[in-house]
């Protein structure tokens, strides 16, 4: 019982440690691991948020695809989150058609050289 224990502590400690990483609707991987992501239960629109409060980067999932707002307060978020209609505040304060692109990512690809 201890051999079997012991081995499998060991098969763990060597086991590496993967964060998880999602597609945006950009086509862009991004890795979860600095981000506080919640399970929504309560939305039919939103069935997942996600917030790097350093970056101010919220990921959303809806309708099974995940989508990035850059620029997001973590007041929004808050608010975000409170909101009686979660889906209802999202779609008139975040969305980027009903936003005018405000929170839209900026890219960060190299500058080319010609």
């Amino acid at each position: 019982m201890v051999r079997a224990l012991v081995f499998l502590f060991a098969q763990l400690a060597a086991t590496p440690i993967v964060s998880e990483t999602v597609e945006t609707g950009e086509h862009r991987l991004v890795d979860l691991g600095t981000f506080e992501c919640r399970d929504i239960t309560r939305s039919t629109v939103l069935q997942r948020v996600c917030y790097d409060r350093a970056q101010q980067d919220l990921i959303v999932a809806s309708n099974g695809a995940y989508d990035r707002y850059c620029g997001v307060t973590a007041e929004t978020v808050e608010h975000l989150l409170g909101a009686p209609s979660m889906g209802q505040f999202f779609n008139r304060n975040i969305k980027r058609e009903t936003t005018a692109g405000r929170y839209a990512c900026q890219t960060r690809e190299p500058a080319r050289k010609d």
